[in-house]
């Protein structure tokens, strides 16, 4: 018991990338779970809700902090489509390549974002306000083709609605 208190002490000490407050928040949420690994998603959701993506000197910090290994701790972050390592736009699509919304026209949906916007999945605009994603199953088979955007389900879309759907946020 006495090693366990020692490790979370040490890891506790670890100082933050910069003294940026929003550490504050990332470090009670790993504190509250006493700086275990089990914690993991839970402090990159915290991290990313903070300074809006993950980036690499915050991977590695959390890394640090819970103890665990650096490889680790990017496969959760670039396993889950919820994380982004790069700065998001103001406003996301999200484009599901699922099974029923692929053979439905996933990607004619993604054909005609690049086509106006000049952005593939995994991209943003030049002026920050799109990032286009991709999402391998956002489980609203029945809606094929279906994308997320900004938080919004929207099913059975074709290009042309899309386009005028993003136009109306954009």
């Amino acid at each position: 018991m006495l090693m366990d208190r020692q490790t979370t002490e040490r890891r506790a000490a670890l100082a933050p990338p910069d003294d940026d407050k929003r550490w504050k928040i990332v470090n009670v949420t790993m504190r509250r779970n006493g700086y275990s690994g089990h914690a993991l998603i839970e402090t990159l959701h915290t991290v990313q809700n903070c300074f809006g993506y993950l980036e690499d000197r915050s991977l590695r910090y959390v890394a640090m902090s819970l103890g665990l290994p650096l490889s680790k701790v990017y496969g959760v972050a670039t396993f889950y489509h919820l994380f982004t390592l790069k700065p998001q736009g103001n406003h996301t699509c999200v484009i599901c390549t699922g099974t029923a919304c692929y053979i439905k026209g996933s990607r004619e949906l993604s054909t005609a974002i690049e086509d106006r916007y000049s952005v593939k999945p995994g991209q943003t605009t030049k002026d920050n306000e799109l990032s286009v994603l991709s999402a391998r199953c956002i489980g609203s088979c029945g809606l094929a083709p279906t994308v997320v955007l900004d938080g919004k389900v929207l099913g059975q879309m074709t290009p042309a609605e899309l386009i005028d759907e993003i136009e109306e946020v954009v």
